[in-house]
């Protein structure tokens, strides 16, 4: 089994509530967090914006991975939402089996 931490960025607290919920439901993650208050900086059609965004944090597998990229673009309002998967190299083995066991599909 590996690890992923993904991040995802959304508009605002009730979207973000509102996927990290339907990720869980549906065992594409085993636990996203909600980090409101962050502020992002980036170019979009040729000009600088400047944005309040909440960010998600999401604990899943490479096994699901493909999964959860094929079902965000449905769950989310941006026209190329923010999707970006980090190799979780090593943690507590009974968090990475917890992972691991959330999102299998039974």
């Amino acid at each position: 089994m590996s690890a992923l931490v993904a991040h995802c960025s959304c508009p605002d607290a009730e979207t973000a509530a509102r996927i990290a919920r339907v990720l869980v439901e549906e065992r594409l993650a085993a636990c996203v967090q909600t980090l409101p208050g962050m502020v992002s900086t980036y170019r979009w059609q040729g000009a600088v914006q400047q944005e309040s965004e909440v960010l998600l944090l999401i604990k899943t597998t490479r096994e699901r991975f493909d999964a959860l990229k094929a079902r965000l673009p449905d769950l989310h309002p941006y026209e190329t939402p923010e999707l970006i998967a980090l190799d979780a190299v090593d943690g507590l083995g009974a968090y990475l089996d917890w992972i691991a066991a959330a999102t299998s599909r039974q």
